[in-house]
């Protein structure tokens, strides 16, 4: 078998967290040895997350079995779950002068029962995952991932973020498919479209007399 080096554009800083909170979690539970310490359990994880590299070749390039790999990155990622809660956000989205509400599409393979996973909006199949921003559009907090039929403002309102939102007194700007959600939420406007009279004609490159321009001679 073949291998080769690849890279994951991620920080040292994002593996030095999970690393960290994955070595907090083996004392918590007196964890006994493991294949991969946590720093390589760590990159095993956002291999799996930013990457998307299969069970089969992580357990290959990480030289374990491919069950230990499903397991070590469901142990990570639920720590990654547990620390990311809204409530937990919520500190930091306090302190906002706004914060930005918006609802993506995560694609995902079709499944079995294909209807509640695909998106009318988007044509595709999916997952609902609700995000909030600061103003200058750094991720603050990801919602756990909804069939992706769901609309937008069902999906906030099963994670209570309107009420969070609201109950903190945070204005918050969202699209059109949050404008029934009342509360501190702001639809976005979008600046009018120019009117093709107010925009000046484009400078002839003709001369005076009808001609092409003439250079300097």
């Amino acid at each position: 078998m073949l291998s080769y080096p690849a890279t994951i554009p991620l920080s040292s800083r994002t593996l030095n967290h999970l690393a960290e909170r994955l070595r907090n979690h083996r004392r918590q539970r007196r964890s006994r040895w493991r294949r991969l310490d946590p720093d390589r359990q760590a990159l095993l994880t956002l291999t799996h997350l930013r990457n998307g590299d299969t069970y089969a070749r992580l357990a290959a390039g990480f030289g374990i079995g491919v069950a230990t790999a499903w397991r070590h990155v469901r142990e990570a990622v639920a720590l990654l779950a547990a620390a990311a809660d809204l409530a937990t956000a919520m500190d930091r989205i306090r302190k906002l002068a706004y914060a930005i509400l918006d609802g993506t599409l995560i694609p995902i393979d079709r499944v079995a029962d294909q209807k509640p996973y695909h998106s009318g909006k988007h044509k595709r199949h999916g997952v609902n995952a609700q995000v909030i921003a600061d103003a200058a559009g750094p991720l603050i907090w990801a919602s756990a991932a909804l069939p992706g039929a769901t609309h937008d403002l069902s999906a906030a309102r099963a994670h209570d973020i309107i009420d969070a939102l609201s109950s903190a007194d945070v204005t918050t700007f969202a699209d059109k498919g949050y404008q029934a959600a009342g509360g501190s939420a702001r639809r976005a406007v979008q600046a009018p479209p120019v009117p093709a009279e107010a925009v000046p004609p484009a400078p002839s490159r003709r001369g005076p007399h009808g001609g092409g321009q003439r250079s300097p001679g």
